[in-house]
């Protein structure tokens, strides 16, 4: 099966890709269309998280595990497309370069078969030209969150004050 799915920038411009991937691919093989698509040299850390409908992030499918001793964190080139995205779950999150952190949204657009002739992953679309810099992102702290109470209560955050 061929999932076409479309890829959109989190800025306040359209900017968006269009491609056709099969579904058996690796995330690291579908990491790689996103890349090229956008025209980045694809060297930088990458992740997919699996979300919900209204776009809250969960689980992590990472490029590489940075952890010291292994953890349990799905890898891109371990995981496939029809693994993670289906008619059920349509939507992913796609983050490239953590230092610049440039986010997408990546949706299930359609599933069709598999075109004769067609190589795949193929881009369908490509509307919008990416800026320089990533667009800046509105994070909002918790407004109850009471940042002075933590450090009045400085001797109950459980660390060993003789760590190194």
């Amino acid at each position: 099966m061929i999932y076409k799915v479309r890829i959109i920038l989190d800025a306040k411009d359209d900017i968006f890709r269009d491609i056709e991937i099969d579904a058996s691919n690796s995330m690291e093989e579908f990491h790689n269309s996103i890349s090229q698509a956008f025209g980045f040299l694809g060297n930088e850390m990458a992740s997919f998280y699996t979300c919900d409908n209204e776009w809250v992030q969960d689980e992590e499918i990472a490029l590489f595990d940075m952890s010291e001793k292994g953890s349990d964190v799905r890898l891109m080139n371990e995981t496939f497309l029809e693994d993670v995205m289906n008619k059920n779950t349509p939507k992913l999150i796609y983050v490239y370069d953590f230092l610049n952190m440039w986010t997408f949204f990546v949706e299930l657009a359609d599933i069709v078969d598999n075109e004769a002739g067609v190589s795949y992953p193929n881009l369908l679309f490509s509307f919008g030209e990416l800026p320089e810099t990533p667009p800046e992102k509105n994070f909002k702290a918790d407004p109850t969150f009471d940042f002075d109470d933590t450090l009045e209560n400085y001797d109950d955050l459980d660390f060993d004050e003789n760590w190194n």
